[in-house]
C-alpha cells in the first residue's frame, strides 16, 4: 500500500508546480486496457485496446495521434532510408530493414477505432495514425477510444522483435498502439527513425494470451501468479490448454514492454526496503554468462539502493532485468538487455539501464528532444556507481566521457545538445554529445555549485518532477534554488551552442614581495576558476574565482581563498599574492581536472 500512497501524494501534487512555461503545470492522462494473443510460430498477434484519455490542458483537442512504431521495419520506412544514407550507419540496423522478406515485416494495422462509440476517420502515416475527432475532447473532459488492432513483430533489428541473435524469442517493446504526448509545445508525434521515446503519464491493465511455455516478464504487476506459475507463484490450477493469459497491471507509468522465452530461468531477489527484483536469461547461455546473471543480483540491489539513497526512493514494488533486444534499454519497471557479456559489461549496463528508472523513466523528460538529460544523467551516474561497485576506485572516473568529448569537440562535427535526436548528422556525434557531453553536464554542474548542493539538487529534481515531464530548465532551476546561484549561462553554452572551456595561466610577474599573476580565457565557454599555486618547499595555496554571472559562488573548500570574481567580457583577470615569485614553483588553473577545459597543456605554467 506504501507504493500506491507515494504515487498518489505525486498526483495530488500536480496542480501545485508550476511548469517550464510560467503557467500551472498540467499532463495528460490515460488508462489502457489491452487483451491480445500472440501466435508464437507465426509471430503476428491481434488485440483490442480502451484508452480512456483524459484532456487535462487548457486547450481544445480536434485531433489525436498514435505511435505505430512497427511500421518502422519495412523496407521504404523513414528508418530505413536513414539507416541506409547517414554516413555512419548504426550496425544493428544498416541496410537489414531494406532486405526484410513480406513475411518478416514488422507492422501495426488499426482496423477499427472509435470514440465514445462512434467510428472515426484515420489516416496512416507511416509510424504514426492522424485521427480526426468526432467530437473535441474539450480542457477537463475525458474521452473513450476502443480500436481493434493487428500486428506482425519484426527480427530484433533495433531493440524489439523475434528471435534475437542470443535466441530470445519475444522482445516486445514499443508493441502496441501507442497515444502521443501532447503538452504545452503541443503534439510529439515523431515519426520513428530508431532514436527515443516519449508518452502519456497512465495505468495499464494488460493481458497476454500466449503458448504456456513461454515465461513472460516485463512492465507491472502479475495478478494471477498461482495461475501462471513460472516462478512467479504457487501453480493451484489445472489448464488443459496450451495458452496461458498472463495478466498485468501497471499503475502510473508511461509505457509496457514485455519478453517471453521457454527457455527463460526466472530468479527473484528482494531488495531490501524495496523492489522485487526478477531476473530472466536463458537455461542455454554458456555456463560462464549464466555464472555472470547469478553473480549480477547483489550488485543490481545494491544500484537500486544507490539510487534510492542518492536521487529518491524507487516508488515501484518490482523491477525485472530481463535478457533480449539488441543492447540495453529502459523501460516501464524492468529492462531488456543482452546477455553475453563479461561481468562488468553485464554490470555497466545494467547500472545505466537502471539509471533511467529515475532519468527518464520516473523523471520523464523528453528524449527525442532532450536525448542527454536522460541519458547523459545515466552515463554519469552508472560510472560513479561501477567505480565503487565493481571496485575500480579509478582517480579519473570520468576520463573517457572527456576524452570522447574532446574528439567530437575537435572534429569539427559537433552540434549542439539542443539537436533533436534523429537531426544529427552523424551517429557518432549523437552518441558523444548525448551519453559523454550530457554526462559532463553534471559533471560540470557538480564541479559549479560543489559537492553537497549537486546531491542535493538531484533531489530535488527527484522530489519536484518524479511522475512529471520535465524539461532542461526544470533542472537547472532545481540546481538554482538548490545552490543560490544563477545558472542559466551554463544551461545555455553548454547544451545550446558548441562553445568550449579553455582557461590558461598566461605569466607571472613579481611585483617586490608579491607576484601578479594574469589568468586568460581563450574560449567561449564561461567557468568559475579554481587556481593552485605551489611552493617551492611543497606548499600549496588554493584560489577560487567565482563567474561574475553566477552572482554568487559555491562553498569553499578548506583552506582556499575567495577571489574577486570574473566578468565574463574580460578575456583577462589579474590577481596578486602575498608570494615572491622565487618562492613558487608552478601555477595551476583546474588542477583536479574536473571541467571540461579543451586545452589542458596552458593549464600549467611552470616558474622553476
Amino acid at each position: 500500500m506504501k507504493h500506491i500512497s507515494y504515487i498518489l501524494t505525486f498526483l495530488m501534487g500536480l496542480s501545485t508546480v508550476c511548469s517550464q512555461n510560467n503557467f500551472e503545470y498540467w499532463q495528460q492522462h490515460v488508462d489502457y486496457t489491452m487483451d491480445v494473443k500472440i501466435d508464437v510460430n507465426t509471430f503476428n498477434y491481434d488485440g483490442t485496446q480502451k484508452l480512456i484519455y483524459t484532456n487535462n490542458s487548457p486547450d481544445e483537442l480536434k485531433r489525436v495521434f498514435y505511435h505505430l512504431y512497427y511500421n518502422a521495419f519495412q523496407p521504404g520506412s523513414e528508418m530505413d532510408v536513414r539507416s541506409t544514407t547517414i554516413a555512419d550507419a548504426d550496425s544493428r540496423v544498416g541496410d537489414r530493414i531494406s532486405k526484410l522478406q513480406k513475411e518478416d515485416y514488422g507492422y501495426l494495422n488499426v482496423s477499427s477505432l472509435t470514440q465514445n462509440k462512434d467510428p472515426l476517420k484515420y489516416t496512416l502515416v507511416g509510424t504514426v495514425l492522424e485521427v480526426e475527432l468526432n467530437t473535441p475532447i474539450k480542457s477537463g473532459e475525458s474521452t473513450v477510444f476502443e480500436m481493434d488492432f493487428e500486428g506482425q513483430i519484426p527480427p530484433v533489428i533495433r531493440r524489439a522483435g523475434k528471435n534475437s541473435a542470443e535466441g530470445v524469442a519475444l522482445s516486445m517493446a514499443q508493441w502496441y498502439p501507442k497515444m502521443a504526448e501532447y503538452d504545452f509545445e503541443g503534439w510529439h508525434a515523431d515519426p520513428y527513425i530508431g532514436r527515443e521515446f516519449h508518452g502519456v503519464w497512465g495505468n495499464f491493465d494488460v493481458k497476454l494470451t500466449l503458448d504456456k511455455n513461454y515465461t513472460v516478464g516485463g512492465t507491472g504487476y502479475l495478478q494471477n501468479p498461482n495461475e501462471i506459475g513460472h516462478g512467479y507463484g504457487t501453480k493451484k490450477t489445472t489448464n488443459d490448454s496450451d495458452l496461458l493469459t498472463w495478466h498485468f497491471i501497471a499503475p502510473n507509468v508511461h509505457d509496457f514492454t514485455w519478453a517471453a522465452d521457454p527457455d527463460y530461468v526466472h530468479d527473484t531477489l528482494q531488495v531490501p526496503d524495496g523492489p522485487l527484483l526478477h531476473f530472466l536469461y536463458k537455461k542455454s547461455l554458456k555456463r560462464k554468462y549464466k555464472r555472470h546473471w547469478k553473480k549480477l543480483q547483489k550488485p543490481t540491489s545494491e544500484i537500486i539502493q544507490f539510487y534510492s539513497k542518492n536521487v529518491g526512493s524507487y516508488p515501484y514494488k518490482q523491477y525485472s532485468v530481463i535478457q533480449g533486444g539488441d543492447g540495453g534499454m529502459e523501460y516501464g519497471m524492468c529492462t531488456l538487455i543482452t546477455g553475453e557479456r563479461s561481468f562488468e559489461s553485464l554490470v555497466g549496463v545494467t547500472a545505466h539501464e537502471i539509471g533511467h528508472k529515475w532519468f527518464q523513466f520516473l523523471m520523464a523528460s523528453n528524449e527525442s528532444k532532450h536525448p542527454w538529460l536522460d541519458e547523459g544523467f545515466a552515463e554519469y551516474t552508472c560510472t560513479l556507481i561501477e567505480n565503487t561497485i565493481l571496485g575500480v576506485q579509478t582517480k579519473e572516473p570520468m576520463k573517457r566521457n572527456f576524452d570522447r568529448y574532446f574528439k567530437l569537440a575537435s572534429s569539427g562535427k559537433e552540434q549542439p545538445m539542443s539537436t533533436h535526436a534523429d537531426r544529427f548528422a552523424y551517429n557518432l556525434s549523437y552518441s558523444i554529445s548525448t551519453y559523454n557531453k550530457g554526462a559532463l553536464m553534471l559533471a560540470q554542474l557538480r564541479y559549479i555549485i560543489g559537492e553537497d548542493n549537486f546531491w542535493n539538487t538531484l533531489k530535488k529534481y527527484y522530489n519536484d518532477w518524479a511522475f512529471k515531464h520535465p524539461t532542461p530548465n526544470d533542472f537547472i532551476r532545481c540546481a538554482e534554488k538548490t545552490s543560490g546561484l544563477e545558472l542559466e549561462w551554463f544551461l545555455t553554452d553548454w547544451t545550446q551552442t558548441t562553445n568550449t572551456i579553455d582557461y590558461s595561466v598566461k605569466s607571472a610577474v613579481s611585483e617586490g614581495s608579491q607576484t601578479s599573476i594574469t589568468l586568460e580565457r581563450l574560449g567561449l565557454m564561461p567557468m568559475p576558476v579554481e587556481v593552485e599555486v605551489l611552493m617551492l618547499d611543497g606548499v600549496t595555496k588554493s584560489y577560487y574565482i567565482p563567474l561574475q554571472m553566477m552572482r554568487g559562488e559555491r562553498p569553499l573548500r578548506e583552506n582556499e581563498i575567495l577571489l574577486n570574481d570574473w566578468a565574463w567580457a574580460y578575456p583577462e583577470y589579474r590577481f596578486s599574492i602575498d608570494v615572491n615569485l622565487s618562492q613558487i614553483k608552478s601555477i595551476t588553473v583546474d588542477v583536479s581536472k574536473e571541467t571540461a577545459d579543451i586545452n589542458k597543456e596552458n593549464n600549467l605554467l611552470k616558474i622553476l
